[in-house]
């Protein structure tokens, strides 16, 4: 199966596509008005979420990042207003990050991106193209997890 040209055409379009779509991504989100933050920070702010009350080391495991790797850049978000640190009530050492009005438009703004991305895969595709999408990624997000 390995020399059709389909599997050719795939390995091409996966190799493309993850070549590309962190470039691209930062390209679309990183506009002038976040200039002041990464790529990264971004999915940071994402990861922190809306109306959610999550502490560091919950973030740092939907990042499957160490809670000390997002010290810094927690620090440098909250130093530009993007998110806010508060302690517990019930357990000081308990430290909660909540986003601030701008960390929610760099939310937001991020989320209209994957919408828009998301919408331009999936419009105008029939059920059955819809259920055999999902069923790719699914096998695609197996082999990911696998590393």
């Amino acid at each position: 199966m390995r020399e059709t040209d389909e599997y050719k055409k795939i390995n091409n379009v996966l190799v493309h596509l993850f070549n590309e779509i962190l470039e691209l991504e930062e390209k679309a989100i990183i506009t002038e008005e976040f200039k002041d933050i990464s790529n990264n920070d971004m999915h940071i702010i994402e990861a922190v979420g809306l109306g959610e009350q999550n502490t560091m080391s919950a973030i740092a495991k939907k990042l499957n990042i160490t809670a000390g790797s997002l010290t810094t850049s927690m620090n440098s978000l909250v130093n530009k207003k993007y998110v806010t640190r508060e302690r517990s009530e019930e357990d000081r050492r308990v430290v909660y990050i909540r986003l601030l009005d701008k960390g929610i438009k760099a939310y937001n703004h991020h989320k209209e991106y994957h919408e828009q991305m998301t919408d331009a895969v999936v419009n105008g595709l029939e059920e059955d193209e819809m259920n055999v999408l999902v069923k790719t990624l699914d096998r695609l997000s197996e082999f990911f997890a696998k590393y």
